[in-house]
């Protein structure tokens, strides 16, 4: 039994993967185009392992999609394959259109023909499972009801319209064509192996080398914070047990302002790892201009995955951020290698408040 799983080099593929083979041994087809955030040294424990076949490609591929589908005749393909970073987004949105959109209807293209020419007993065990974002339904004042999976979708940036579109497009697949669908929307994710352009793992590196940590605005936005592995679990629960076409909200029951988490984020180095000059981190915390657009809160209820699959979180925020804060200190070889040149003119120019390249 093989399972394709598609942009397996980024954060929460990589992660899927080695939690996968760490209790499966069913094959995984790692498909990931290693754009910036795709990084091979996340799955460097898996170098010579046979259940892991990495193929360097694009969702967009059509060929190679079809060739891969044809030759490992996968049960299932996860698509965790998307450009995912707001604030690129609203700089580069082109390159969302291509990967989200584009990229999720060429993927959507090759299974379906692929699922279709199955024999009746492998075509009803089939699943696509596509992994998305509570971002797709907009933002929420501050005492509205968290996100139901009923909500109304209201994407106010071009990655969010991005991954609306594709959602949109995986449920068409299913009404139109009657490909066996699942979609997952999950709150804002952390833990091992994030790419540092993101707030926690940004926020870690930047205080360790003595640079500002940038801070949007007053740093009241509000969001629900899922440790990672958490959401591994659950899209394993999801393919495992989830109804066709359904859609599950994932969460962490986290909700916290982001000036909140720099805090936590800057106790927790002060304990595990002192400045020398014996000063707390937080001094180094630096407010800079709102981002374009910028969501004020996300709230996931995820009670329909907890009430139907029987998933609930297994790390509460405390232990989770103790973790990844911790594993950050413990791979700093991880950390020097993905920040590559290209990733210091960006942190440079996208929060632009003498932060040093």
């Amino acid at each position: 039994m093989t399972i394709l799983v598609t942009g397996a080099a980024g954060f929460i593929g990589a992660n899927f993967v080695l939690d996968w083979l760490a209790q499966s041994d069913e094959t995984v087809v790692n498909l990931d185009k290693l754009t910036y955030a795709g990084n091979q040294e996340s799955l460097a424990s898996l170098n010579g392992d046979a259940r892991h076949i990495f193929v360097q490609g694009d969702i967009g591929d059509s060929a190679l999609l079809a060739s891969l589908l044809a030759q490992h005749q996968p049960r299932a393909v996860i698509n965790f394959a998307a450009e995912s970073h707001v604030d690129r987004s609203i700089h580069s949105p082109e390159d969302f259109i291509q990967t989200n959109i584009v990229g999720t209807f060429r993927l959507l293209e090759a299974v379906r023909a692929y699922w279709g020419a199955l024999d009746a007993e492998a075509k009803t065990a089939f699943r696509f499972l596509h992994v998305s974002t509570d971002e797709v339904y907009g933002s929420l004042a501050k005492n509205e009801p968290a996100f139901t999976e009923e909500h109304r979708y209201e994407p106010n940036s071009p990655y969010s319209a991005s991954k609306a579109a594709s959602d949109h497009l995986v449920r068409a697949y299913h009404h139109t064509y009657g490909l066996p669908v699942l979609t997952t929307n999950c709150s804002n994710n952390y833990g091992p192996y994030h790419f540092p352009e993101k707030l926690i793992p940004l926020m870690i590196v930047n205080a360790q080398a003595g640079k500002p940590l940038p801070v949007y605005g007053d740093g009241q936005q509000i969001r629900d914070w899922l440790y990672v592995k958490d959401h591994c679990s659950a899209i394993r629960r999801v393919l495992e047990a989830g109804n066709v076409g359904e859609v599950y909200n994932v969460g962490g029951w986290n909700e916290m302002p982001n000036l909140d988490i720099v805090h936590k984020v800057c106790s927790l180095l002060d304990e595990l790892k002192p400045r020398l000059d014996g000063k707390p981190y937080k001094e180094q915390i630096s407010y800079v201009t709102d981002r374009p657009g910028h969501d004020r809160r996300y709230a996931i209820d995820a009670r329909k995955i907890e009430q139907q699959l029987g998933w609930k979180p297994a790390e509460t925020f405390e232990s989770g951020i103790r973790k990844t804060v911790q594993w950050y200190l413990d791979n700093p070889d991880w950390v020097a290698n993905v920040q590559s040149g290209s990733y210091r003119e960006w942190v440079a120019k996208q929060y632009s408040a003498g932060i040093p390249a």
